[in-house]
């Protein structure tokens, strides 16, 4: 379902082009990718910063791209090979096939990309290329228009354009299907009773006739043993999402069989989600009652009646 999705996060394009002017600035003079030379297998030629880890300046296409997506394995690495709702930490440097300057990096930012294979939040040729390969690989591959964004124009790509990147895979580790803390007394019948299963299903909600709390609710249900939360980190969860007044579902991970998203909690806009998942350890489950002034206030939001309170259930299964 996912229907909120939009209204917890600040919205963030997909390799942010907010950054790149590093490579803008240097003018086409300087930049060795100027010149037009193609790889052995067809791509544009790496020109410097060729080895893992290096930030790589690209040359400028050859002839028409390529229709279909096209990967070139670089390096490969000793990792574990990436699969479906694995999560990836990656390097990228990208081009339009016809252009000379990057549009985008995260070498200059010192900070890997953080990808969920199978998931949401990047393009569909991302996912196709770095499923099946192994972590500690670099690849360079070109991404057609339909793979990409097609006709949608985006901040230094024009419409249909067909994309290429250098991709260092940093590393790679698989996200746990479910919470699997101790188990944390439930003994306050005003609030809603959570189920403990560890199966990677939903867990039971069942939430109370009486009137709901005033104030935030941010408790364990299960409690993990990993490292505290912090304002700055990032967090791959599954979640369940409710109206405390009649008790309906409004929100749920589990109706879904993509991998679970990641939420930078810099990036969560919803004061009482934000505020009950900081301190709280990773490996656990999580209560969060919201009242109103914690929640989305007093405005309806996609059939969320203004005013309402909220519960939230949440499952913290790694940090990203």
């Amino acid at each position: 379902m996912r229907r909120i999705a939009g209204l917890l996060l600040v919205p963030a394009l997909l390799l942010s082009t907010a950054a790149c002017g590093t490579d803008e600035d240097k003018g086409s003079d300087s930049n060795p990718s100027t010149k037009s030379a193609a790889s052995q297998g067809g791509l544009p030629a790496i020109t410097a910063g060729a080895a893992f880890g290096e930030k790589p300046t690209l040359a400028k296409g050859v002839g028409a791209p390529p229709k279909e997506l096209k990967i070139e394995v670089i390096s490969e690495g000793k990792g574990e090979v990436l699969k479906k709702g694995d999560q990836a930490k990656v390097h990228y440097l990208g081009q339009v096939w016809d252009g000379t300057k990057p549009f985008d990096n995260s070498f200059d930012r010192k900070q890997p990309f953080d990808v969920t294979i199978g998931g949401q939040g990047v393009i569909e040729g991302w996912q196709k290329a770095l499923d099946g390969q192994k972590a500690g690989s670099r690849l360079e591959v070109s991404i057609p228009p339909n793979l990409a964004y097609g006709d949608q124009e985006q901040p230094g790509i024009k419409a249909n354009s067909t994309l290429v990147f250098v991709m260092d895979i940093v590393s790679s580790k698989t996200i746990p299907v479910s919470a699997k803390g101790t188990e944390v007394a439930q003994d306050d019948s005003a609030l809603p009773k959570v189920g403990t299963n560890t199966d990677g299903k939903a867990p039971s909600v069942t939430i109370p006739k009486s009137e709901p709390p005033k104030k935030l609710v941010d408790q364990y249900v299960l409690e993990g043993s990993g490292p505290v939360l912090t304002d700055k980190d990032s967090v791959v969860v599954r979640y369940q999402a409710y109206m405390w007044k009649d008790g309906k579902q409004f929100d749920s991970t589990y109706r879904t069989q993509a991998p679970p998203p990641v939420w930078p909690l810099e990036q969560v806009t919803v004061k009482g989600l934000k505020d009950g998942l900081i301190g709280k350890k990773v490996g656990s489950r999580v209560l969060l009652v919201l009242p109103p002034d914690q929640g989305f206030g007093t405005k309806e939001q996609n059939g969320i009646p203004k005013n309402s309170t909220l519960v939230f259930v949440v499952d913290l299964l790694t940090k990203s």
